[in-house]
């Protein structure tokens, strides 16, 4: 049974592209106002980032994570004051959970953009370039790709090496030691380790840090300092955080959880079944691409419907959508 209100979520990572939040921009002064607001906050033109920057510009962590929190919440603000529309729950896949955050008014925007900047500094900082990999893995269940890191970490000496993202059945990342990733690739035999001939394929990926383990380390630290200085409230309505793929309100809690997911996996498709089993099926996915829509496709693409906000065509989706269930 889906829940009567909609469910927000927030993309991350590797959804950014040049161009992105500009017809809201020219739309909406509630999402210019949103603009001027995280540029003024950094003292950077995010505006000029987001509309005109290079791909290579958008794709520096610390230019990323605080363009994709400005698009995510210029979008909510538009549809929550242009449209009425009422959110019942909300979650971000990594950098989308600032953004979940923000919509629920458990923390102040200023104050989330200033602190995503320091965290994109930080996760590029906490590694030297070159050490640290990533890599996705198809083809396996999550308690495979556990085994399989920690077989890899015991055989090889070369860890930390660990499951990162939990993005959909059969696509899990794994991050941490860029030598044991290597290793991983050379020596797997998936019959030897799991007992049966899996098709296992292993995909580096193009990052510039091993993001979500334990090689994260500092940049949770440096997490700590920042968001214990920010006062967080309870918030609006319920967020699915990445650390505990649970339902949380309070605002103690909530920051913990954000400091945690920095080198801890997140948790999509285990947040995703919990949206499932409470019937909060009816998405939004706020702010650029629709990388969050693909994975929903493949965790259960009857249960969820998932609307986009690339366009005025998506928003006028969206309202018209909205006018129908009322």
């Amino acid at each position: 049974m889906a829940n009567t209100g909609f469910h927000l979520i927030f993309p991350g990572q590797g959804s950014q592209h040049p161009g992105m939040g500009r017809f809201l921009f020219e739309n909406f002064p509630i999402a210019r106002q949103a603009f001027e607001e995280a540029s003024d906050s950094v003292g950077l033109d995010l505006k000029k980032l987001c509309f005109d920057g290079s791909d290579s510009d958008l794709a520096l962590t610390e230019n990323t994570q605080p363009c994709l929190l400005t698009v995510s919440t210029a979008t909510q603000r538009v549809l929550l004051s242009q449209l009425g529309l009422t959110p019942v729950v909300a979650s971000g896949h990594s950098i989308g959970e600032y953004a979940a955050l923000v919509a629920a008014q458990a923390l102040p925007f200023s104050a989330a953009v200033r602190a995503v900047r320091t965290r994109g500094q930080a996760m590029q900082a906490a590694v030297p370039v070159g050490q640290g990999s990533m890599a996705a893995v198809m083809g396996l269940e999550p308690s495979e790709v556990e085994k399989m890191c920690a077989w890899t970490v015991q055989e090889s000496r070369l860890g930390p090496l660990s499951p990162a993202n939990f993005n959909s059945p059969g696509q899990i990342v794994i991050s941490g030691k860029a030598d044991a990733i290597q290793w991983l690739q050379e020596n797997l035999k998936p019959e030897e380790l799991f007992g049966t001939a899996k098709r296992v394929r292993l995909i580096p990926l193009q990052v510039s840090a091993p993001f979500h383990c334990e090689m994260m380390a500092p940049a949770e630290e440096k997490m700590r300092e920042v968001l214990t200085e920010i006062p967080f409230q309870t918030a609006k309505f319920p967020i699915i955080q990445n650390y505990t793929a649970q339902l949380e309100t309070k605002a103690e809690l909530l920051r913990e959880n954000l400091i945690r997911q920095v080198s801890a996996p997140v948790r999509w498709m285990q947040s995703m079944d919990l949206a499932k089993q409470k019937g909060y099926t009816t998405c939004i996915e706020c702010g650029a691409g629709k990388v969050l829509q693909g994975l929903l496709k493949k965790i259960d693409s009857t249960a969820f419907r998932v609307f986009n906000t690339n366009s005025l065509e998506d928003i006028e989706n969206i309202e018209k959508f909205a006018k129908e269930l009322s």
